[in-house]
């Protein structure tokens, strides 16, 4: 296993794939220069960092033999108050034969913050190898467009204005978009995926006062926002998962018998499951219901309270204001300016039974909606072949439970064939310590994408 501080796409390797086709030798020397960059766009501090990475992608792509634009969009991040530029983008080109079929790849370059006092056993921005390197092989079956860029870990911005801008011109002759920014559901198991759950986060502000207060002077007169707060929070959600917000379920999608028999097969160890993440129990008891519930059902969770002491021992004070954040997993076909008025309306109500004079402000700062595809999709089928081939059996057909807000918005934009194709096992650890993939996974992806290559060359009318 390679330890890794890269993003969960690793689209490092999209290009290592690529490379067998291009019939360039790649070797994992590429890999550690760019690991060895700090492209955490969540820290405006390292924003060059960022604008380094970029750079060495076009550098790399350069020598590929691709075309290479690096656009700066006019679409500046304001952090307290401050305007931070945002890194380049990259859209790239390779091949132009209108006989062939256009594949882009969408990637990520950036990073989550990750410390080696954060619990990693080795330096995250250090890559250590042993031997390897990748064969050439024959000319380019499709042509290859690339949309590279840097702040997807910090929300994508100004991604969606690229994609509108460049959509009658870049992406005109583009007949697929992958995706490879998730992991399978096993560690053995490859896997297609082909469906996301939505976010919608909420951010609920009770306000006392203008400043802090001490518990001994006015603990026990007055209606502290902290007890509020958790009456609000306690409100959303019951012991058994089940969402407790009035017509939340009513617009999700039904369970068809057609979409109910792709989670018969799929490969899914409860006991070793529960044992990787250290619970006792999950809410649920069997294999579909599981999965059911963790990628095509909403879910409420609540992430924590900001404006509350966290610091070691106690300190008495009553805070002045506190803001509680959750967010709900969304589904298709859940509508989220609906999912964001039945929330603000439930908590007003709740809040009125408890004749608070505190002020009450919820938000929705974020709302990134669902994507569902088609697994019959031509590029789904070539997908399935490849996996057949490289690995000797067939895929899982799989949602994910977290949300990849690019996927359904290059679906929407676009109107081209959108696929998430995964190459990490279950237990890479994405966005936790010691982060890597499997040598076995890193050359077998390679084989995967130069297969499916191929066979979508096959495949396209």
């Amino acid at each position: 296993d390679f330890p890794l501080k890269l993003s969960e796409n690793l689209f490092s390797y999209t290009l290592l794939m690529c490379s067998l086709c291009f019939g360039y030798i790649f070797t994992f020397v590429t890999l550690r220069e760019w690991v060895a960059v700090e492209s955490d766009s969540i820290q405006p501090r390292l924003r060059p960092e960022i604008t380094r990475m970029m750079e060495l992608v076009a550098k790399r792509l350069s020598a590929l033999g691709a075309t290479v634009k690096m656009i700066n969009m006019n679409f500046p991040q304001i952090l307290d108050g401050q305007s931070i530029p945002l890194p380049p983008f990259i859209l790239a080109e390779l091949g132009n034969d209108i006989q062939k079929a256009t594949v882009c790849f969408y990637g990520h370059v950036d990073v989550q913050p990750a410390k080696k006092e954060d619990g990693w056993k080795t330096d995250p921005y250090i890559l250590t190898e042993k031997d390897g390197q990748f064969q050439e092989k024959s000319s380019m079956p499709v042509n290859f467009k690339f949309i590279i860029e840097g702040m997807e870990e910090a929300g994508s911005l100004g991604l969606e204005e690229l994609i509108k801008e460049e959509n009658e011109s870049f992406f005109s002759n583009v007949d697929y978009v992958v995706i490879s920014d998730n992991l399978w559901l096993s560690n053995t198991k490859p896997a297609l995926t082909y469906g996301t759950r939505g976010n919608a986060c909420f951010s609920v502000e009770v306000e006392c006062c203008e400043k802090d207060l001490h518990s001994g002077t006015f603990g026990g007169i007055i209606h502290e926002p902290m007890t509020d707060l958790v009456a609000l929070l306690d409100s959303l959600v019951n012991s058994s998962g089940h969402i407790l917000i009035p017509g939340i379920y009513e617009d999700v999608a039904s369970l068809t018998e057609e979409e109910k028999k792709l989670y018969e097969p799929i490969e899914f160890d409860l006991e070793e499951y529960k044992n990787a993440i250290g619970v006792k129990r999950f809410l649920y008891d069997t294999k579909e219901e599981i999965l059911l519930h963790l990628w095509r059902y909403p879910s409420l969770s609540l992430h924590g309270i900001e404006g509350a002491f966290h610091g070691p021992g106690i300190k008495t004070v009553v805070p002045a204001k506190v803001i509680g954040k959750f967010s709900i997993r969304q589904v298709p076909h859940m509508n989220i300016s609906k999912v964001e008025q039945q929330v603000i309306s439930y908590l007003e109500e709740v809040f009125s039974k408890r004749n608070s004079p505190n002020k009450l402000k919820v938000t929705m700062p974020i709302g990134a909606l669902p994507w569902v595809a088609d697994v019959n999709d031509t590029q789904y089928k070539a997908a399935r072949r490849s996996i057949k081939r490289v690995f000797g059996e067939d895929p899982d057909l799989i949602r994910d439970g977290s949300t990849i807000p690019v996927a359904r918005m290059f679906q929407n934009i676009t109107r081209k064939s959108v696929m998430m194709l995964p190459i990490g096992a279950a237990d890479d650890g994405e966005h936790s310590q010691n982060e890597k993939i499997s040598r076995y996974n890193y050359i077998q992806g390679t084989k995967l994408f130069a297969s499916f290559f191929l066979e979508i060359s096959n495949l396209h009318g």
